[in-house]
């Protein structure tokens, strides 16, 4: 690759790369979780102990990925990862639960909700408007794609724009509620009890939405073949975007709970709103739904952006879907846009996106679990290989996140078992059209003279 098509204006530069990470982790989950830990965790150094924890397996996750990344440096993530390493049955697996759900079901999740949150910001009266909520999220949904169809440039400033509000009212919450909240009585300090509090139940149960909340860590991984130098940019990029992530998300519960009684937050789900109220009175609950819609806008397009590049490469290696993997005169995989688009609408209009939702979060940590471990057995098989990035702290960093996501998928499946067998069930409905699609080609190329 030389260096003019390195730094072509049609490539990802490594700042929008960064802007897709901190996108799409940076949803509602941490505007929302703490009340629920601060049920059974009272400790202000326990509560924090949960966000440093869960952002050190992220990291743990963003290192492993890098390397892989850096390696096999194309756009589709985890279909591509366990193609090359396993067999392109299971990374069609994978790709199949993206394209199917992976990607249209918090999209839609996402849409829904900003039409709430922005509805509440500006009507007096928002909790009976499900009708404009739904015409709010059908609009971003379709408005969103559609920027998306026409270039990478347009793509990226939108996605850069919108990223860097989204941080930026973050970072203005966060110095807010230290000049400005008033500080409560807890400390931050460890206590003596504070160790069996780290391992007791609650704390582990926390832990599993505390990881959740920092999902989406691995996003830069579906667009690799657009970035400029992917050898180098895409583990800067997954690094840099969820180290940013974790500092935010250490600082933010950090405010929740100086500025704010753990008693008005036990149990509730609008942490953020309470919190704004605390710190900046009636206004408060408008000015945090304002932070989060526009919060929100960054992360449906980070999804909008990522989700059709695994269409893309699934659609370039298998025949019987070439028409997904059809560009555009600007490059961008167009029909793979407008199917994810039609999926999401299906699953807005009908309101299916939350029972997706639930069942998707096993499957999806298996499939990263499967990726991670992948990485000792692409080791293993080609230790010859040239490895631009290596992961820093092998085999330490990729076994821990082997064994927290091993902990989380035994928890929720445990906690879920029909919701977990459903989402199983939704990879193994792939098979028979992977075999189907396999037995055309093989059909195809026999037929070639």
């Amino acid at each position: 690759m030389n260096s003019d098509q390195n730094h072509s204006p049609s490539r990802i530069g490594l700042f929008t790369a960064v802007s897709i990470v901190v996108a799409n982790m940076v949803g509602t989950g941490v505007f929302t979780s703490l009340g629920f830990q601060a049920v059974d965790i009272k400790s202000g150094f326990a509560l924090l102990c949960l966000w440093i924890v869960g952002g050190v397996f992220a990291l743990c996750g963003a290192l492993s990925y890098g390397e892989l990344g850096a390696v096999m440096p194309r756009s589709g993530g985890e279909y591509h990862y366990l193609s090359k390493i396993y067999h392109p049955a299971l990374g069609f697996l994978s790709g199949w639960v993206s394209v199917t759900v992976g990607f249209a079901a918090p999209i839609a999740l996402a849409a829904i909700l900003f039409g709430s949150y922005s509805s509440c910001v500006f009507l007096e009266n928002c909790t009976e408007a499900d009708g404009l909520k739904k015409a709010i999220a059908l609009v971003v949904a379709i408005g969103i794609s559609l920027i998306h169809t026409r270039n990478l440039k347009v793509g990226s400033s939108f996605q850069d724009v919108f990223t860097a509000l989204k941080v930026l009212l973050i970072v203005v919450f966060i110095a807010c509620g230290f000049f400005l909240g008033q500080p409560q009585d807890i400390s931050f300090l460890p206590t003596p009890t504070d160790s069996q509090l780290i391992f007791s139940s609650p704390f582990a149960i926390s832990l599993v939405y505390v990881t959740y909340s920092y999902s989406g860590w691995n996003a830069a991984i579906y667009l690799a073949s657009e970035l400029e130098q992917p050898e180098k940019n895409l583990p800067r990029a997954l690094l840099g975007g969820t180290a940013i992530v974790m500092v935010l998300y250490i600082l933010l519960n950090f405010i929740f709970l100086h500025t704010t009684p753990i008693s008005a937050l036990e149990g509730q789900p609008e942490v953020g709103y309470i919190a704004a109220n605390y710190i900046f009175g009636n206004i408060g609950g408008k000015i945090m739904g304002l932070l989060i819609s526009l919060g929100l806008l960054s992360t449906i397009s980070s999804m909008v952006w990522a989700g059709p590049r695994v269409t893309q490469v699934i659609g370039e290696d298998i025949p019987f879907f070439k028409l997904l993997a059809q560009k555009n005169a600007s490059g961008i995989p167009y029909y793979a846009i407008l199917l994810q688009l039609a999926i999401v609408l299906v699953m807005v209009i009908t309101s299916t996106f939350e029972t997706v939702t639930t069942y998707l979060q096993f499957t999806l940590i298996l499939s990263s679990f499967m990726t991670v471990l992948g990485l000792f057995i692409h080791r293993i098989k080609n230790p010859d290989v040239p490895r631009p990035y290596k992961t820093w702290g092998y085999p330490v960093t990729p076994l821990i996140f082997l064994g927290v996501s091993l902990w989380i998928m035994i928890f929720v499946f445990q906690g879920k078992p029909w919701a977990s067998l459903a989402g199983l069930a939704t990879i193994a409905l792939g098979l028979p059209i992977y075999f189907l699609a396999a037995k055309n080609q093989l059909a195809s190329s026999d037929s070639e003279p």
